[in-house]
């Protein structure tokens, strides 16, 4: 059985107070490796106040998942409870911290009122707007298809323009969050990541741009773009997170 369970951070006030800002609600997988700055789950990563909700026994590779396999989990009902949880707590706008939850996009959007962004891959068709290719970086290119792409509102004719590229399946930065441990080699987990954006920028020299699929990405971003000169786009990129506040 999956449980939600929040995690607080001080805000202005309580929700229908005169003070009372509002925050950015946060749906977590039940995690315990470390978030370094950037990461979604690192309190420092959103410019506005966060609130957590921790869905309890969604671990990583249970949600990590292609269409047919997320659907077998039968973690929807949880993922419901979490946003309705989080806009009834005073919740402006509501996020996750995995990018392959936007197969569900749809469904959490229709059970609230305040905007839902479940990923970053949401802003692909932007994107492909203003370019003839995007690449996006995955935390496994394996389960990433084209059903999260269509979900993501990619265009059916558009799918072939977006390039996938996953990290090592068996490098430090996937066996470390795939398989929840309780420690992360940031180095390691690095050169993972920048590995496999040289290795898209390989594949497709003319590449402007790569979407962060995995939110565990952003720690590193710094060094994709100096390795490869790649435009590199994170869920925190996204405006509709913090439009409630502008």
């Amino acid at each position: 059985m999956i449980a939600g369970q929040a995690q607080l951070k001080p805000l202005s006030g309580d929700a229908g107070s005169p003070g009372f800002l509002g925050f950015l609600g946060v749906v977590m997988l039940d995690t315990r490796f470390p978030r370094p700055p950037g990461d979604v789950g690192h309190p420092d990563t959103f410019d506005v106040a966060t609130r957590r909700y921790v869905v309890r026994g969604a671990w990583p590779a249970k949600v990590v998942q292609s269409g047919e396999g997320l659907r077998a989990a039968q973690v929807l009902p949880a993922f419901l409870d979490a946003v309705q949880a989080l806009q009834h707590q005073g919740a402006l706008a509501i996020t996750t911290s995995c990018g392959f939850l936007v197969l569900l996009q749809q469904e959490l959007q229709a059970a609230v009122k305040v905007p839902v962004i479940t990923s970053s891959l949401l802003q692909l068709p932007g994107l492909l707007a203003d370019q003839p290719q995007v690449g996006v970086l995955t935390i496994s290119a394996s389960q990433l298809g084209a059903e999260h792409l269509l979900a993501a509102g990619v265009p059916h004719e558009r799918l072939g323009d977006v390039i996938v590229q996953g990290v090592d399946p068996a490098g430090e930065f996937a066996t470390a969050i795939l398989g929840n441990r309780e420690t992360l080699d940031i180095q390691k987990a690095c050169s993972d990541v920048v590995a496999a954006a040289r290795a898209l920028k390989q594949r497709e020299p003319r590449l402007a741009s790569a979407v962060l699929e995995c939110t565990n990405m952003p720690p590193y971003r710094q060094a994709i773009e100096a390795a490869t000169g790649l435009k590199t786009w994170a869920l925190s990129d996204d405006p509709r997170l913090t439009q409630p506040w502008r």
